[in-house]
């Protein structure tokens, strides 16, 4: 079983290509099995991180005490994403049905303004200073906060915080062992790393490059660990922590202070809900943007029969990629942190609306972006991040998004901390109207303000069976290809009967409104069916990608064993007991 789970994408790609495979999937060898396991699971990008979430559980520890220990090992294991200096979302349901989302995204400090990130004659500034890189990328890390939040209100109350701390302190202190992806990706992100100091010290072995096999330790990260474990998260924000990055902000012209540290505080929301061909969906409201955008595709999509046309039908993919086309042009309009913006979200995700939007839908032609305008409301008002999936013995469940937003985020590890910092700042609208690191275009509500919250495409979801159930949990990362990941996976479970390894593994297209293009991925769609999708008019991306990548777990509805799945395009492990 632990062979089969390694299965490259690529092999995958060639079934797809070969195999004649109706909707329904019967033939199952075809495919990577989930993993099995008949109490716990967790999924998560490092196997590390997954061994130290069931272990917790082992000790009686439910799935919110799992998820904190592994978002603080993977802040260690899985420094390009996992995270201390960043922010992100967690999503909670309880088998007794209570269900609570939690908003630890990053904030802009006080001092940032609109157009902070433009020069004088209103061009995006590079290098230095801009909204992708360097100590005025970061916005306000959210993380720890978020995850106190979560220990304070909804842990088990039998595992204590040293104890979900020290795993990750540990790993820090005697270090791990790199694989060689991860000895890969420092290298392929050392043009950016080795400008500071202290990230090429750390993750560039000071200019000597890691090679696979080689062990990394943090010692600076492991002292910091040490002092959240004897004095809580809030140290992060009032600590020694806070000092060690309010002083290296203000050395190197950044706006964190240690006010806007202090000030910094984690938020409950209203989980978004809506539901697809009967059943509930419970996923992430504003300033995500990632439930919005998946509920409005789904709606749109709901009008027709997704079913009968094929999983991968160039019919299906036709409507599909123009509902994604008019759900992102009003995430550009309308979405933005709830607090600094009126955001439409009933509007949105009503059903009716969708009819309406869905009814500019041509099933012969494809419509191009410069003729898709935002909906029409009358009202007063990631490329990188990581995803983990944890469900406990009790049928409670966590889908926890994270991010410090592109790789390595800003590339600024604060000295004395070994906290790698995040590059969020680019997630709001440098320049409204104007296109960000992921080429989304994003309008005013979303504009740079002191304390505002960055727009996100982050999309933990859970999803339930009729009778109310929890049938699977999932999330992605990969910026605004979250969505589409999500989403699709989504699809392929109500429409296509695949379990959850398969709707993750099959193929994925992207469309985000503008830049006008498909992203379709290698070996994904049959050269057939790009023709016939060139035909009606849309514009496929000249170079493949892959999209996205996600991880998941679905409860099997006759056994109720956890089946857990990690996206052959990444790398991690979905481990239970």
């Amino acid at each position: 079983m632990k062979n089969l789970k390694k299965f490259s994408i690529f092999q995958l790609a060639l079934i797809l290509a070969f195999a004649e495979l109706p909707s329904k999937f019967p033939v199952e060898a075809a495919w990577r099995e989930p993993v099995r396991a008949k109490q716990a699971m967790v999924a998560s990008q490092h196997e590390l991180a997954s061994k130290i979430g069931v272990e917790i559980m082992k000790k009686g520890g439910n799935a919110v005490d799992a998820a904190i220990a592994v978002a603080l090992a993977l802040a260690v294991v899985y420094p390009e994403a996992g995270n201390l200096g960043g922010g992100g979302f967690m999503l909670i349901r309880f088998k007794d049905g209570r269900t609570y989302a939690i908003d630890y995204r990053e904030a802009a400090p006080k001092a940032a303004f609109r157009d902070m990130f433009v020069d004088k004659d209103g061009n995006l500034i590079q290098g230095e200073g801009s909204s992708t890189i360097g100590y005025r990328a970061s916005g306000v890390p959210g993380t720890l906060a978020g995850l106190e939040l979560a220990y304070k209100k909804y842990a088990s109350g039998k595992i204590s915080w040293a104890e979900l701390v020290e795993p990750a302190r540990k790993l820090a202190e005697e270090g791990f062992v790199l694989s060689h992806r991860q000895a890969n990706l420092f290298k392929s992100y050392q043009k950016n790393l080795e400008k500071y100091e202290e990230s090429k010290r750390i993750f560039l072995n000071n200019g000597k490059l890691f090679e696979e096999g080689d062990i990394l330790k943090q010692p600076d990260l492991a002292r910091t660990l040490a002092r959240i474990q004897k004095e809580g998260a809030r140290e992060f924000y009032t600590g020694e922590t806070a000092r060690l990055i309010a002083e290296d902000m203000r050395r190197n012209n950044g706006l964190i202070t240690l006010e806007d540290l202090k000030n910094y505080q984690a938020k409950e929301r209203t989980p978004l809900r809506g539901t697809y061909r009967g059943y509930e969906i419970i996923t992430m409201p504003p300033p995500s943007s990632g439930g919005i955008v998946m509920l409005q595709v789904l709606n749109m999509l709901e009008q027709y029969d997704i079913r009968k046309m094929g999983w991968a039908s160039a019919e299906k993919y036709h409507l599909l990629i123009e509902a994604m086309r008019r759900a992102f042009a009003d995430r550009a309009e309308w979405m933005g942190d709830p607090d600094f913006a009126d955001v439409p979200t009933s509007i949105l995700t009503d059903k009716k609306y969708a009819q309406m939007r869905a009814s500019t839908i041509d099933p012969n032609r494809a419509t191009p972006s410069s003729e898709v305008k935002p909906g029409s409301i009358v009202m007063a008002e990631g490329s990188e991040t990581t995803h983990f999936t944890v469900v406990d013995a009790e049928g409670n469940v966590v889908a926890n998004t994270y991010t410090i937003n592109d790789l390595f985020g800003s590339a600024v590890t604060i000295k004395g901390t070994g906290i790698l910092m995040n590059n969020e700042m680019d997630d709001f609208a440098a320049r409204p109207g104007k296109p960000n690191l992921f080429g989304l275009i994003q309008g005013e509500r979303n504009k740079v303000e002191g304390g505002k919250r960055p727009l996100s495409s982050m999309t933990p979801t859970i999803v339930l069976r009729k009778d109310g159930s929890l049938w699977f949990a999932v999330g992605a990362r990969g910026g605004p290809r979250i969505i589409s990941a999500v989403l699709q996976t989504v699809i392929n479970m109500i429409d296509h009967d695949m379990n959850i390894q398969q709707a993750i593994d099959a193929p994925r297209v992207h469309h985000q409104w503008l830049p006008d293009e498909v992203f379709h991925e290698p070996f994904g769609l049959s050269q057939d069916t790009i023709k016939i999708l060139e035909k009606l008019g849309h514009k496929m991306a000249s170079r493949p990608a892959y999209i996205a990548s996600a991880t998941g777990i679905e409860i099997e509805e006759k056994t109720g064993v956890r089946l857990g799945a990690i996206d052959s395009r990444s790398d991690g492990e979905a481990i239970g007991y």
